[in-house]
C-alpha cells in the first residue's frame, strides 16, 4: 500500500535567495530602523559634530525653532506641521526661556522610533546643556536616514512613492441610481 521508493516522494522546493542587499548592497533608504535586535543602536553622528553640517549649524544657532519644527514634523509623521511645532517651540522659549523642555520629549520620541541609545546622557540633560548641538544631531540623523528635511513629511512621502500622490476622496451627497 505504501511505497518505500524514495523517488515517489515529492521533494520540497529550494528556498529562494535572500534579498540582494544582504550581500553587500546597501538597503533602501526608508527612514525605518534596519536593525532587528532589541539593543539600541548608536547615533549616526556624535553630539558635537555640529560643524560637519555648517549651514544647518548656523540655522539652528540663529533660529532653533526652524530646526525643531522640521524635526518634529518628521518625528510626528506629519500630524503636526513644521510651522505649528516651530511656533510652539518659539512661544515656549520666549515665555519660559526654556524651549528645551519641549524639544527633549521629541528626542525621546525619536530615539524610541529609531531604537537609538540614550547617550551621552539623558535626553532632557542633553537638551538643557546643549540645545543647539542636540537639535543639529537629530536633524543630521533624520537626513542620514533618507529624509529631505526641507520637504516635510508629506513631501518625503511623495518623493518615496515616486511623485505619485493619492487624490483625496471627496464624498458625494445624495443618492444615485
Amino acid at each position: 500500500m505504501y511505497s518505500t521508493n524514495a523517488n515517489n516522494y515529492e521533494k520540497s522546493p529550494q528556498p529562494s535567495a535572500p534579498p540582494a542587499y544582504q550581500y553587500g548592497q546597501p538597503p533602501p533608504i526608508t527612514g525605518v530602523p534596519m536593525q532587528y535586535s532589541s539593543e539600541p543602536a548608536m547615533w549616526s553622528t556624535g553630539l558635537f559634530d555640529c560643524l560637519s553640517d555648517f549651514p544647518q549649524c548656523v540655522v539652528t544657532c540663529c533660529c532653533p525653532c526652524i530646526s525643531f519644527g522640521q524635526i518634529a514634523e518628521i518625528v510626528d509623521k506629519g500630524s503636526n506641521s513644521c510651522v505649528t511645532s516651530g511656533a510652539l517651540y518659539a512661544l515656549l522659549a520666549l515665555v519660559t526661556g526654556c524651549g528645551c523642555m519641549y524639544s527633549c520629549f521629541y528626542r525621546t520620541k525619536m530615539r524610541k522610533q529609531y531604537m537609538l541609545e540614550e547617550s551621552p546622557c539623558g535626553d532632557c540633560l542633553v537638551h538643557l546643556c546643549c540645545e543647539p548641538c542636540a537639535l543639529c544631531q537629530e536633524h543630521r540623523e533624520l537626513r542620514i536616514r533618507g529624509f529631505d528635511m526641507s520637504l516635510g513629511w508629506q513631501g518625503n512621502l511623495e518623493r518615496q512613492s515616486g511623485g505619485m500622490a493619492m487624490a483625496p476622496i471627496v464624498p458625494q451627497s445624495g443618492m444615485r441610481r
